[in-house]
């Protein structure tokens, strides 16, 4: 190692590499910047460009680190199995990369969007977690800047209390500009088993028996109702049988993923006089296979907006069904503040416990099922009893739906979520919103280890990981644009427009220009909309309870 105006560079880094000396400067740009937040002790956060969390979002740049332009695939090693990428290169781009090589990263998040450096920081885990674990264990090590300015290495050997630190800690420990990934060899196609299954406890029981088959590589589940759901395991397949048709699900024509889940549930598995069924989807189809729709957070958006739900609706819609278009939309109209989104993994000895209390109190369908394998040291060290052991195995419970509009409803409805998770010894995911005061934030994780991390490596400029995934905004002001676009649907009439006008859609100035052409539409939306809503105000007609999501 080596220090140059207060920055650490490494001997080891490639000489007359465009790639790397781009990158070398980029880091070094950020680096600077950190430093004279330093010197003037004032606190700063890190603004990655775009998000796939729900929270809401610093706006002050001033007060902030860019690295939004550390979009670059460095290299791509097949001889070591590894690629070095810059934190915003997206999982997308990443598949793109390495899958010409036959190679793929052991873990991809199913939204395209989702960067490097969010599934490192951001503990994410998908359908092949059961075998590799969250993301950041597929890490080998990260470059990260740290909060005085200096550029160091970390890894599970060096700096290795640095690197298991910052795994999860949300950006709070440093800003990470590199990182290496593993890849392990790609098939062409996945070949899915989808079996039924007739609750929590078979659910449980069906996912232990998958995992003990070695052939299995990607595991997860989703339950349509309390007693009817499926488990869907993947093996990769070079090429399918002749006689098998192939599934897409990336294309406007396509299904959407959970959608083609419900009907194989309701008629393929019927008629086969089984338990199962089988398909074949190309690869890249499979890895992104819920980014059409966001899951089914595409459903409750065509519900909001009193559109029908079906498959020309999607067809014509589909620019903006996409999941990085539904966080920008989400964001910008304010409707994160009324849906519910939480991800929660649990022991499987109470995953059923869930279930059913979910159930009885929020009726909330689909949801998710993602079994983890957690491995030591766990992020930000949590004090469950079920987290003091080298390996823990979870099933993550993806909650996604409408919740109570009104704000104190709306947190009160997250706070019981999150008293029944911890009677659980169940672990959130903290990219979603978080209601927990201090004291019970840091009764489930290890804060005298977090706080010595931070001043060890002088981050206690950036906001602290409490701080950061408590940040669910103020709440809306009180003028008559707030009290119009409270009215359904205002809010994502307004969301959506934000998208039109944003140019990041394809072929932005015609969706622009339809925007424009569709406002006499979209007021009559809105006025029919309010019409029905007054009305069931005055007629005292609003359903008071949520009920069970309906799936088409």
């Amino acid at each position: 190692m080596y220090k140059v105006e207060g920055i650490v560079y490494s001997k080891t880094m490639p000489e007359n590499n465009r790639a790397f000396e781009a990158h070398a400067q980029r880091t070094k740009r950020v680096a600077s910047q950190v430093r004279s937040f330093y010197d003037r002790k004032q606190p700063f956060r890190i603004f990655h460009g775009s998000t796939s969390s729900t929270r809401s979002q610093e706006q002050d740049r001033n007060k902030m680190i860019s690295t939004s332009d550390f979009t670059e695939i460095l290299k791509i090693d097949p001889e070591k199995g590894v690629a070095i990428v810059e934190p915003n290169v997206s999982m997308e781009k990443l598949v793109d990369a390495t899958l010409p090589y036959g190679l793929v990263a052991p873990v991809i998040m199913e939204f395209k969007n989702i960067t490097v450096g969010g599934g490192f920081s951001g503990t994410s885990g998908e359908s092949s977690s059961f075998r590799h674990g969250v993301f950041d264990n597929i890490v080998n090590s990260i470059e990260i800047v740290l909060g005085d300015g200096d550029i160091v290495h970390a890894s599970r050997t060096e700096n290795s209390d640095l690197f298991h630190g910052a795994a999860g800690s949300f950006g709070t420990l440093g800003v990470v500009t590199k990182i290496e990934v593993q890849l392990v060899e790609a098939g062409n196609f996945m070949e899915l088993e989808y079996r039924a299954i007739s609750g929590g406890p078979e659910a449980v029981k069906t996912i232990e028996a998958y995992t003990a088959d070695n052939n299995i590589q990607y595991l997860d589940g989703i339950m349509f109702s309390k007693t009817s759901g499926l488990i869907i395991a993947g093996r990769m397949a070079s090429n399918p049988p002749l006689s098998r048709k192939i599934s897409k699900y990336l294309s406007r024509s396509d299904p959407w993923f959970y959608v083609r889940a419900q009907e194989i549930l309701n008629k393929k598995i019927p008629g086969s006089n089984g338990k199962s069924y089988t398909e074949y989807v190309p690869i890249k189809d499979y890895l992104f296979r819920f980014d059409r729709g966001a899951f089914w957070g595409g459903y409750y958006a065509f519900k909001y907006h009193f559109a029908p739900f079906n498959n020309l609706t999607r067809y014509l819609l589909d620019d903006l069904i996409h999941t990085k278009t539904m966080y920008t939309a989400l964001h910008k109209s304010g409707l994160a503040s009324e849906f519910i989104v939480q991800d929660i993994g649990f022991p499987y000895s109470t995953t059923p416990d869930f279930i059913d209390y979910l159930d009885d109190n929020f009726n909330l369908y689909p949801l998710w099922l993602c079994p983890l394998k957690l491995n030591s040291p766990y992020p930000l060290t949590p004090k469950g009893k079920h987290y003091q052991q080298d390996n823990q195995r979870v099933i993550n419970i993806g909650v996604w739906g409408p919740g109570p509009r009104k704000r104190d409803d709306f947190i009160a409805a997250n706070r019981a979520i999150e008293a029944k998770t911890k009677e659980l010894d169940g672990l959130k995911c903290l990219y979603a919103h978080a209601y927990y005061t201090a004291p019970e934030f840091w009764d489930l994780y290890d804060k005298e280890t977090y706080d010595s991390l931070r001043e060890k490596y002088n981050a206690t400029l950036l906001p602290s990981v409490f701080d950061k995934v408590t940040n669910n905004g103020p709440p809306p002001a009180n003028t008559i644009f707030e009290r119009l676009k409270n009215v359904r649907p205002v809010r994502g009439i307004y969301g959506a427009l934000c998208v039109f006008w944003g140019g990041g859609l394809p072929f932005a100035r015609v969706h622009q220009g339809l925007s424009i052409v569709l406002s006499p539409l979209l007021l009559l939306i809105f006025i029919s909309a309010w019409t029905v809503s007054f009305g069931k105000d005055l007629l005292g007609l609003r359903n008071k309870r949520q009920g069970k999501a309906h799936v088409e």
